[in-house]
């Protein structure tokens, strides 16, 4: 007898289906239409981001393994901790920035690099974030966990035009930014706060995001257009 479940599609899933592939077929409508040259821009290196941010203070320095490299193809690259004086635990600050996406380097989602390096995800979600002249921003929030130790990972993309926190979105901006700015330059931010010592690790994941968002604005290229969210 047939299962009825194997003629059940979950419409989430089949919504979810849908609107990627919309997304992929007008992506690959856009880079036929798209200009060969984009808008050029200079960018600070991010080896010149503050060593102090609002009481936290660079501890190490962390170099990117040429192997996470060659397939990472970021242009520039940030990964530090941090620690601030009174908290038990260091914040992990990485930053991926790409200075077009047109040679087809973009950013790789932490949805799916952290269960590649052995993180499962236990909890998932998006806060929002005081992020200087933006207001507020949403950012991802997830809880990943390996053994026991657990940890709170906040991320999102930043653009010149804006700060998203979901996969989709970015796809579709990167579309639309492209076509209406001639830039399709964007990075990956992520912080990572152990769940250790007794400390409340998501409130200091989210107090050094908001400490780190306006300076990142001065380093990572923006518009004057820029839209938060």
């Amino acid at each position: 007898m047939p299962n009825p479940v194997d003629h059940v599609s979950s419409p989430p899933v089949r919504r979810a289906a849908i609107w990627l592939s919309l997304l992929l077929i007008g992506q690959a409508a856009a880079w036929h239409l798209l200009p060969k040259t984009e808008t050029p821009f200079t960018a600070r290196p991010l080896r010149e981001f503050p060593a102090q941010i609002d009481g936290w203070r660079l501890v190490e320095e962390h170099e990117i393994d040429p192997e996470v490299q060659r397939v990472l193809r970021a242009d520039d690259t940030l990964s530090r901790t941090y620690v601030r004086s009174g908290s038990p635990v260091p914040v992990n600050f990485f930053v991926a920035f790409f200075r077009t996406q047109t040679s087809g380097a973009a950013p790789h989602s932490p949805k799916n690099c952290l269960p590649g390096s052995g993180y499962a995800p236990v909890d998932s979600g998006a806060v929002r974030i005081p992020a200087g002249r933006a207001g507020e921003v949403e950012v991802n929030r997830y809880i990943v966990a390996r053994g026991d130790a657990r940890s709170v990972v906040l991320y999102w993309y930043q653009t010149p035009a804006r700060i998203v926190a979901s996969e989709f979105a970015a796809k579709f901006w990167l579309v639309a930014d492209s076509i209406r700015y001639r830039r399709s330059d964007t990075s990956l931010v992520r912080i990572v706060v152990p769940m250790a010592g007794g400390a409340d690790a998501d409130a200091e994941a989210r107090a050094f995001a908001t400490a780190v968002l306006p300076v990142l604005s001065e380093f990572l290229p923006r518009l004057e257009t820029r839209a938060g969210g």
